[in-house]
């Protein structure tokens, strides 16, 4: 996803400039990433309560009846799209002040933002993953009003300088399991931004997670993310774990 960046300065939320990073730089091979990760442990076997131990989730949702959650609106979850920030200034927690204040805001029009602002459920950095929304309400993060808005869960994954990728790509891929057992999300259905048609904007499918792409669609470097995901869902065996 591509916003303004927000800095958190006090108490207030500033805006910095447009990114114009291209989707196209260069990234690491997954190779050095499976390099820097080792194998998931698969005979390491799990609770579902335990894996989201691992996230290291932290709720920090958006005030309810508020900003990009004025309105209730319900989700019933089919999907899990991956973002990422594309902001080499923003952590999670800053990502979760912006949203909480209704600083990242869109131009809402018909047949496009539903509701002037940018929201999505969970901002994923190397330590800790930060929650902005249930997941049983729609975020405003993919299609407008298409089913990746509409019946997707959305993580954004975060760029900032000294966050280390790989090991985001790694609790993004426990948290991406953790809510396929919780919705019973089959592993198809992980898909990127890319996936999700924007009708109305150039380039319809936006190469997004960037560093996930290859020529700015989806290929082997995705492939090994989905394969990792599916590696940590294979962890997972009966037993209790909370609903986010």
């Amino acid at each position: 996803m591509r916003f303004s960046q927000w800095r958190v300065v006090g108490l207030a939320v500033l805006p910095l400039i447009l990114l114009s990073s291209s989707c196209e730089t260069t990234r690491p091979h997954s190779g050095s990433w499976q390099a820097t990760l080792g194998p998931v442990p698969v005979e390491r076997k799990v609770s579902p309560e335990q894996l989201l131990d691992e996230v290291g989730l932290k709720q920090d949702m958006i005030p309810r009846g508020k900003f990009g959650r004025r309105y209730f609106r319900p989700m019933n979850v089919r999907y899990i799209t991956i973002h990422a920030t594309e902001n080499p200034t923003g952590d999670a927690y800053q990502h979760a002040l912006a949203l909480k204040r209704g600083a990242l805001t869109a131009h809402k029009r018909k047949g496009g933002n539903r509701i002037g602002f940018l929201t999505w459920h969970f901002t994923v950095q190397d330590n800790a993953a930060v929650q902005h929304l249930p997941t049983n309400e729609q975020g405003e993060h993919a299609d407008f009003d298409g089913p990746g808005n509409n019946y997707s869960v959305g993580i954004e994954m975060c760029e900032h300088h000294g966050n280390s990728i790989p090991l985001t790509l790694d609790r993004t891929a426990k948290l991406a399991a953790f809510l396929m057992w919780e919705h019973h999300v089959p592993i198809q259905n992980i898909v990127p931004h890319y996936h999700w048609r924007r009708i109305g904007v150039s380039p319809e499918h936006k190469p997004c997670p960037h560093f996930l792409m290859d020529n700015g669609r989806p290929g082997p470097t995705w492939d090994w993310f989905v394969a990792r995901v599916a590696a940590q869902y294979s962890r997972i065996v009966p037993g209790p774990g909370p609903r986010i």
